[in-house]
């Protein structure tokens, strides 16, 4: 079966991360490549590696008005950027929007597909989450559902690689300001902060409030760790086992024995999770690891794209993380 597909901001880190996945999917057939830009390069000038058979494919000036007929439409736009065109979009295509714009939009489910696979089978537009929630939200979700910890007053310290910045120009992204730093951003107003409430008080049916959520941005290309302290008097072994119940039949999420490590998802739709748990002391330690550019955004998306097209869900997603 061939389900022809498009991307539109396929010249960005994201959109590249989902060139690579869907160029070797069994599904998937890339028959739109656009961009802004970019548009009337090939994508073998944009992507030397591209397989021989998409090497000479040109990227087209994103609109929506001119697009071929598709499936399947993934679009990798800057946050603010996506809304206006995607609704011009047909309704027969299904979207996978990648960027901002509309996660818990009306008429958009939201694509946690490793905690709410259900919600997305069968729907024609669904947003990704962000890197940030998709670490953090996988993580928290079996501690949530199985009321082991308190919606509220949860704190997260996130680390990202500058990658998760995405490919635009601005130099404060840039080799000499990163390399050997460690800066904090976007506090107390990340543009991720309200998905991760919203889905945390979904998950529990309790508020959110008093979340606190802090970004790092740490020098290396990509990976992406959430370090999270809750209130709750469970055990770790009560965390552990709550998190391998949850993900049972999940084919991404990995239960790990000890903390894990960015460069165990590398390149990989995997998310890993591990909990720390003192009683005594009303306190839960949730971690999760995924690639920002994986399980955080082309990777997730992938997924979701499978979901809604009846496809098993690990389609083009099976390949083992790159080591080291």
């Amino acid at each position: 079966m061939s389900i022809r597909v498009g991307i539109v901001g396929i010249s960005g880190f994201g959109g590249g991360e989902a060139l690579r996945l869907i160029a070797n999917h069994p599904s998937f057939e890339l028959v739109y490549a656009a961009g802004d830009s970019s548009a009337g390069s090939r994508l073998v000038d944009r992507f030397p590696g591209v397989p021989v058979r998409l090497a000479g494919q040109v990227i087209e000036k994103w609109d929506p008005a001119a697009m071929p007929a598709l499936d399947v439409l993934f679009a990798s736009l800057p946050t603010g950027a996506s809304a206006a065109a995607l609704a011009r979009v047909p309704m027969g295509v299904k979207i996978v929007d990648i960027g901002g714009d509309h996660r818990y939009a009306e008429g958009w489910a939201y694509g946690l597909a490793d905690v709410w696979p259900d919600r997305i089978k069968g729907q024609t537009r669904v947003a990704n989450p962000g890197c940030f929630p998709a670490a953090t939200l996988n993580a928290l979700a079996p501690l949530l559902a199985d009321k082991l910890i308190e919606p509220g007053n949860i704190v997260i310290d996130a680390k990202t690689g500058i990658s998760g910045a995405g490919r635009g120009g601005d130099s404060k992204f840039g080799y000499a300001e990163n390399n050997e730093n460690l800066q904090p951003y976007g506090l107390l107003e990340h543009v991720h902060m309200p998905e991760m409430a919203t889905t945390v008080e979904r998950l529990s049916g309790g508020s959110a409030a008093g979340l606190v959520f802090t970004p790092h941005l740490v020098p290396m290309t990509r990976g992406l760790l959430t370090t999270i302290y809750c209130r709750g008097h469970a055990t770790t072994e009560q965390c552990q086992d709550a998190a391998r119940r949850f993900y049972a039949d999940r084919a991404f999420v990995r239960v790990t024995d000890k903390p894990p490590q960015t460069k165990w998802a590398t390149g990989s739709n995997l998310s890993f999770v591990n909990y720390a748990a003192d009683p005594e002391r009303n306190l839960v330690i949730a971690m999760g690891v995924v690639d920002n550019l994986g399980k955080g955004a082309a990777g997730q998306a992938v997924q979701n794209a499978n979901l809604i097209c009846g496809l098993p869900e690990t389609a083009g997603l099976e390949g083992a993380p790159v080591w080291p």
